[in-house]
């Protein structure tokens, strides 16, 4: 009798944790490759990906970019969606700090979060954001040419990103009318610009010593509208945030920017108690200013 209620009991355990197995791969967040073979311009000899999950979880040796999607909930759904590119120096990417936690953070107001795991490290053969751009400028094709399978607005997919993200950020606000790389398929047809951008205490927007725009950000009327968040004590100079908005407002651009007196750097959504901390507030804000927040059911009965 005992045994048959040991065997009883383990058949019962076996079902519930296959029952757990199935309900975390249907709630784990879809994943989309961004190539549909080996990425351009790949230098070097692929390695396996390394995790770090000390303070953040950190994710180096991305060789292979993928898009991981967190859905709006359906009763907040606006349409809206923003492509996701966590920091990290292009060296690894802060994928909680900077990229799960600012889905979460999306979805609660009604926008679905696309997580972008672009390839870092590069920079040991190329010049830094070289790869990654690639890989930005065909996130951007791919998520809009997937809109309706994806139940999201084509014309309202934006990009935002955190420090080397930042900096990732602007350069597709600013690269989308050529491509990186060659064409390769029906994707790279559909347009690569972000509707908007949101840039979080950016990287090496300015020259180090004259503080001008660094060539490669190329502003004009056409640039998409950002939205900026830095803080004054950030080791990384936030001059380069108010020197990228100028050149925005004299493009005639409309953006918006915030730079707060203490927070340093690399403070993402997490809480502290510097006015920084209240910055998705401010971000919301514009949003619904920009008429990216407006119900699905809404944007229907507009003319």
């Amino acid at each position: 009798m005992r045994i048959q209620l040991s065997v009883l009991a383990s058949i019962i355990l076996l079902f519930l944790c296959g029952a757990t197995a199935t309900l975390r791969a249907a709630d784990a967040p879809p994943t989309i490759d961004v190539w549909p073979g080996p990425a351009p311009d790949q230098t070097r000899p692929e390695k396996p990906e390394k995790f770090d999950q000390s303070k953040i979880i950190k994710i180096g040796e991305v060789f292979k970019p993928t898009l991981t999607i967190y859905h709006a909930p359906k009763d907040k759904d606006s349409g809206t969606s923003i492509v996701i590119c966590p920091g990290g120096g292009y060296s690894i990417l802060a994928w909680d700090l900077e990229g799960t936690e600012v889905a979460q953070w999306l979805n609660s107001i009604g926008v679905t979060g696309i997580i972008l795991k672009y390839r870092v490290p590069e920079h040991l053969t190329q010049i830094e954001h070289f790869p990654p751009l690639e890989d930005a400028q065909r996130a951007m094709s791919l998520a809009r040419s997937k809109a309706k399978e994806l139940d999201i607005d084509p014309n309202r997919i934006g990009m935002i990103g955190f420090s080397a993200g930042g900096n990732l950020t602007a350069l597709a606000c600013t690269n989308y009318d050529h491509r990186s790389y060659e064409a390769i398929d029906a994707v790279d047809q559909v347009s690569c610009r972000p509707n908007f951008g949101v840039l979080v205490y950016p990287a090496w927007l300015v020259d180090d010593k004259t503080f001008e725009l660094k060539p490669e950000f190329k502003v004009t009327a056409q640039t998409p509208p950002m939205f900026f968040v830095h803080a004054a004590d950030d080791k990384i100079t936030a001059a380069g945030d108010a020197v990228l908005y100028l050149a925005l407002k004299h493009a005639g651009v409309s953006s918006e920017l915030h730079i707060y007196a203490k927070g340093g750097h690399g403070f993402g959504l997490r809480p502290t108690a510097n006015p920084c901390s209240h910055w998705p507030e401010r971000c919301e804000a514009w949003f619904r200013a920009q008429g990216l927040l407006t119900a699905a059911d809404q944007r229907s009965a507009a003319p």
